[in-house]
């Protein structure tokens, strides 16, 4: 049976939410008045990245060889799978502290169709479930897809209805939903990222913000001061922006010139993110958990390297 709300727990993030959003959306800058913070960063990877043909045994060995404290794997369908990541990343020393859930590009909350919907939430129950039992504390969630013929409004309207289903699961299983955007055409700027989590009105949902998916759309240090404490899980890549010009025909035919923010992804440190002020950024708001990398995958000397450049980062080099 699901428990009821803890209502003090809820107020109290409220509470704290409603602080975090009149400070930044007021002067740009979280909890600033109360003095300079400090932000505790640890190191993680997407299990993903481990790459070459090894036992779990070795690949989680490899991963706390290289420096890393944790990792993201994706849904696992597999309940022998799962108890087999999970003695490997035990021996290791190595936490499992979120699961990328894997149906929400498929089968999207936002979708018109019930059939689609249910198996995105299918997957989001799983995702829940892989998470309590590593002892994750996060499952990520892309929340909905905006293209024809389902409307931003409708995104909203829809994702949030079937996301409203899997609180009580969450809570349940003390496993926080994590709101991110990848390039989705949805909740472009942080006001609308901020009042979208909010409106859940619940502990159980916040925001999982990929630093390098949102260049192209302004400072990512302003999205982590706008996010405040709903800010619980990080992913790191970087991107170099290059601005593109694109030939658009207007509706009376002309064809005009227009310029359009582009570019690609690189290797951490040698894009165009300032990750000292993202670091200034997560001070300030005094984020404490990890830090996940998720890129190409590659071998030891790779991933030391990838370890390397986070130490940086976190040094605010």
């Amino acid at each position: 049976m699901t428990k009821p709300i803890d209502r003090r727990a809820f107020f109290k993030w409220s509470a704290t939410s409603a602080l975090g959003a009149g400070l930044t959306l007021a002067t740009g800058r979280v909890f600033a008045a109360e003095g300079a913070k400090k932000a505790v960063l640890r190191k993680a990877l997407c299990f993903s990245m481990v790459a070459g043909k090894m036992s779990l045994e070795d690949k989680f060995k490899l991963v706390k060889d290289c420096g890393f404290e944790g990792v993201e794997p994706g849904t696992i369908n597999d309940p022998q799978r799962v108890e087999e990541m999970m003695a490997a990343a035990q021996k290791a020393g190595v936490r499992i502290h979120s699961i990328m859930n894997s149906a929400h590009w498929g089968s999207p909350l936002s979708s018109p169709d019930p059939a689609v919907v249910e198996k995105g939430l299918a997957g989001m129950r799983t995702s829940l479930q892989n998470a309590k039992a590593f002892g994750a504390d996060a499952v990520l969630l892309v929340p909905a897809v905006v293209k024809p013929p389902v409307t931003h409004e409708e995104a909203w309207k829809r994702s949030q209805e079937n996301i409203k289903t899997l609180i009580p699961m969450a809570q349940e299983l003390n496993v926080k939903i994590a709101i991110e955007n990848v390039w989705n055409n949805f909740l472009l700027t942080p006001a609308e990222f901020v009042k979208y989590v909010d409106e859940f009105q619940s502990p159980f949902v916040c925001v999982y913000f990929d630093v390098g998916n949102y260049v192209k759309y302004g400072p990512p240090p302003d999205w982590i001061r706008a996010f405040g404490p709903r800010l619980k899980k990080i992913h790191l890549k970087d991107f170099k922006t290059a601005v593109q010009k694109k030939k658009v025909t207007q509706p009376d035919g002309t064809v005009v010139e227009k310029e359009e923010v582009g570019g690609s992804f690189v290797p951490l440190l040698e894009g165009s993110i300032d990750w000292k002020e993202v670091k200034r950024a997560l001070d300030e708001i005094g984020y404490n958990g990890f830090m996940t990398a998720e890129l190409k995958g590659g071998d030891e000397a790779y991933l030391k390297d990838v370890s390397a450049r986070m130490d940086k980062i976190i040094a605010g080099e």
